[in-house]
């Protein structure tokens, strides 16, 4: 009976271990699986957070102002505007005009250049009637029909030596340049200049004006010219000059 109960004590004893030690197991990995769930979540976390500080940065890039200059440009602008001056190119816009339509077209070629405008004023301004082409005696009528003519010019350019391009402006009549626009040409050395001529008129094209101005210069560039008038826009003037070529850029 004694070795009875010996045994069952026994017994009793190996079963409450083993319960214990598979306890302390369940127990050991719930900690190991709550501690791998902790790593998990905070990771997730931490990618959470540097996705929402890139895309702050983001949308704080994105939503940041033009930087501008104190006249209230942007940094595009003004570097456009300066790029003339910034590469040294020099400018000057020189026109000839009897009834102002030449001029406004001038001085819009200037205004987008920020050149510099000069214009060829004669010594003796035509009237009216100077300028009536039915009239077989007008000034103006006498004059084309004379190539050797050149009408004086009141004043002159002061430097031309400084410019680098020179635009040339004049109406059309009789199907070429006004003759003091040749007497403008032949007043000054246009050697390794660019030259581009520009016309106005009702209906009439550049035609072989602008070759006739060139060949009475030497050693200077001439662009092929063209005609604009008075009702072209800014705009249209300057992607005209824009289209030129040139290291200019009118605004």
């Amino acid at each position: 009976m004694k070795r009875f109960v010996a045994v069952l004590l026994t017994t009793l004893a190996v079963i409450s271990l083993t319960a214990c030690g598979g306890e302390k197991e369940s127990t050991e990995e719930r900690t190991s699986d709550a501690g791998n769930t902790t790593e998990n979540i905070s990771g997730d976390a931490a990618s959470t957070e540097n996705d929402s500080a890139e895309t702050s940065e983001q949308e704080n890039n994105e939503g940041m102002p033009e930087t501008t200059t104190e006249d209230g440009q942007t940094d595009d602008g003004a570097e456009s505007e300066s790029m003339n001056e910034a590469e040294g190119t020099k400018v000057l816009v020189a026109y000839f005009s009897a009834t102002n339509t030449t001029e406004g077209v001038a001085e819009i070629i200037a205004d987008s250049l920020s050149a510099d405008l000069y214009e060829i004023v004669p010594e003796q301004p035509y009237t009216d009637d100077d300028l009536n082409y039915h009239d077989d005696n007008s000034r103006s009528t006498i004059e084309m029909n004379d190539s050797s003519a050149r009408p004086a010019i009141s004043g002159s350019v002061e430097d031309m030596g400084q410019y680098d391009i020179v635009f040339i402006g004049y109406p059309i009549w009789w199907g070429e340049a006004p003759r003091i626009v040749s007497t403008f040409v032949e007043s000054y050395d246009f050697s390794g200049k660019t030259i581009v001529p520009f016309c106005t008129s009702g209906g009439s094209g550049v035609g072989s004006s602008a070759t006739n101005l060139e060949a009475l210069t030497e050693g200077a560039t001439w662009l092929p010219g063209t005609r604009l008038n008075g009702g072209s826009s800014h705009e249209t003037i300057a992607d005209w000059v824009n289209g030129l070529g040139l290291n200019i850029k009118a605004q």
